[in-house]
């Protein structure tokens, strides 16, 4: 499935044909592009004693996230095709219940109320200081305001923040956010996790438009134009800079379904084979 430019590869796992201390590593192998599958993330459908179900989300690199807004409306959609759920739902994630209203390929979520918001936090990063903002939208965002979102180093100055000590040790995703003139945001996101840019971020989507709004820039509801092009939709109140009733709305498109084969996770990987040219 893909939501506003990223991927995912999902699982219906109710019935437990997936061991879930294999969860990491075959996150980690289907994920690999060229090699396998391919997917930014890889999500496991499980059952839930409190919700319609329950997921397990984990990033291409085998780390497991607590939330993850687009792979979020993928899932809803994914549930309610499927019959695991109605078109109104909820289900359990490591961040919170999340709730889901499915619209035939367009999902609205409701994400966890945001916390750890620091407005303004100054960095020293190779280039000097840098103020940005600090949120955590079901998982940890840095926002830096961008003048030029074309010619922003979103790989070179997202790594250094992602793994700065201030943001240790669990480190950050870090969204680089121009406000145009007719109030959209444009927003180019290094993912925690993938370990790189991505099309879209959905939870850094929803940052991005929380601090710019702190700042008395933009209302609800915002647009974000991620580098996908694909438009997201947040919605939320705002009490000074508390913000509550966040949504998260986009498209949830199903690419294929099918049959993956053992070879698509039992393949040699580069880092355990010896390197015989040096001997």
């Amino acid at each position: 499935m893909c939501g506003s430019g990223n991927d995912f590869i999902i699982v219906d796992n109710r019935k437990k044909i997936l061991h879930e201390a294999a969860f990491s590593n075959l996150a980690r192998r289907l994920c690999t592009r060229s090699r396998s599958l391919g997917a930014d993330g890889f999500v496991i459908v499980d059952d839930s004693s409190s919700a319609d179900f329950k997921w397990h989300f984990f990033n291409s690199d085998g780390s497991r996230a607590g939330m993850c807004g687009n792979g979020a409306r993928c899932v809803a959609r994914f549930a309610a095709v499927n019959g695991i759920a109605g078109t109104d739902m909820t289900f359990d994630t490591d961040a919170g219940v999340i709730a889901a209203r499915v619209t035939d390929d367009r999902v609205r979520i409701r994400m966890t109320d945001p916390r750890g918001f620091e407005p303004e936090k100054r960095v020293e990063i190779r280039s000097g200081a840098l103020t940005v903002a600090c949120i955590d939208t079901g998982v940890p965002h840095v926002v830096v305001a961008a003048a030029d979102i074309a010619d922003v180093d979103v790989v070179g100055m997202g790594r250094e923040l992602r793994y700065h000590p201030v943001f240790a040790p669990e480190g950050t995703n870090v969204n680089f956010t121009f406000v145009h003139e007719d109030g959209r945001l444009f927003n180019r996101t290094y993912e925690r996790g993938v370990e790189g840019e991505t099309l879209a971020c959905g939870t850094g989507a929803v940052a991005a438009a929380l601090v710019m709004a702190a700042r008395d820039r933009v209302r609800s509801p915002v647009v974000v134009m991620p580098k996908s092009g694909e438009p997201l939709r947040i919605f939320f109140e705002r009490d000074g800079s508390a913000f509550s009733h966040v949504f998260l709305e986009g498209n949830a498109r199903i690419v294929c379904t099918g049959e993956l084969w053992e070879e698509a996770w039992n393949w040699a990987d580069p880092d355990d084979v010896m390197d015989v040219g040096s001997k």
